[in-house]
């Protein structure tokens, strides 16, 4: 919404599925994609990014009862692996997670489920979502938050070639930041977010310093 006010014009938000999200840009269905996005080079190939406004690392939601405490406890034969098909987690466990059988699904919150019933052993996410997830299900899942890999960057993905667009967003976003725009954010609505990410000693992923 504070992008349509910077540039003049309403925002539409739609609510695509997430391996449907390029293909929505590439055939103009969508103009841009803010959700959560990776910048990876295969992803390069298909749609250009702006400039990044978060760093994520990778997190993993347990099942409270599998014993799991690492990540490498997850890489055993007979471990299940949840991951939201087209996800940085979805591809770090098809490389990283060789002998765990990968369940890939849709969406988060049936990833979250197949956890917090004990057919999966773990979901591959980012901490953030992995934070929150945990938090409501206590009873049933744990969390292990030891980063296991470089921190991501987030993007918002344009169509490929989209010039005028890519600048509005860029002029945006250091303008945003520079306002503080996104420290509001974080006040708004990740206040307890942020604090237990102090308290846990990670550098929080609008901190791009």
């Amino acid at each position: 919404k504070a992008f349509g006010e910077y540039i003049g014009k309403d925002v539409v938000i739609e609510n695509i599925a997430w391996d449907g999200l390029i293909p929505a840009l590439q055939t103009g269905k969508a103009d841009m994609v803010m959700s959560s996005m990776t910048i990876t080079d295969e992803r390069k190939e298909k749609v250009d990014f702006s400039e990044p406004y978060a760093n994520a690392l990778l997190a993993l939601l347990t099942n409270k009862d599998s014993g799991i405490t690492s990540i490498e406890d997850m890489n055993v034969e007979g471990r299940k692996i949840a991951v939201k098909t087209g996800s940085t987690g979805y591809f770090y466990a098809q490389k990283n997670l060789p002998n765990a059988e990968i369940i890939a699904l849709a969406d988060e919150s049936a990833c979250v489920t197949e956890v917090a019933q004990g057919k999966a052993d773990g979901f591959i996410y980012d901490q953030l979502t992995i934070y929150r997830n945990w938090q409501a299900n206590l009873d049933t899942t744990g969390a292990v938050f030891i980063p296991f890999q470089e921190a991501d960057q987030w993007g918002i993905a344009v169509q490929k070639g989209n010039t005028e667009l890519l600048d509005e967003l860029n002029e945006f976003i250091e303008k945003y930041t520079a306002e503080g725009g996104f420290d509001e954010l974080t006040d708004k609505y990740l206040a307890d977010e942020k604090k237990a990410f102090e308290e846990l000693g990670f550098k929080w992923f609008f901190d791009m310093d």
